[in-house]
């Protein structure tokens, strides 16, 4: 049974808004958050558990994007995330260098 065209996004820019948040933005978010818990917690065991962890993570996100009203305001929540996860990977490195 076909989706009911009143609950389809109608602007072209919004469904491209969408589909990139939910691929490229849930990506580095999910990145960006395995890292940031790296940086602070033990190295190996956080990016061997985001093999998996990461993907349902990134699956959510998706979903996520595609639920939301607006794909531009996705966008700027996933960016938000990814430099508040950022600033977080460079504190962990700067005060919990890695034993070289």
């Amino acid at each position: 049974m076909p989706a009911n065209p009143k609950y389809l996004t109608q602007s072209k820019w919004q469904r491209f808004a969408k589909i990139t948040a939910a691929i490229l933005g849930g990506y580095f978010v999910s990145v960006t958050f395995h890292l940031a818990l790296a940086s602070w917690f033990n190295r190996a065991n956080i990016l061997m558990t985001m093999a998996f962890t990461g993907f349902i993570l990134w699956v959510a996100l998706m979903v996520v994007a595609f639920l939301a009203k607006s794909g531009w305001k996705i966008w700027g929540i996933y960016i938000l995330l990814s430099l508040v996860f950022s600033l977080f990977i460079y504190l962990g490195q700067t005060y919990n260098p890695m034993p070289q």
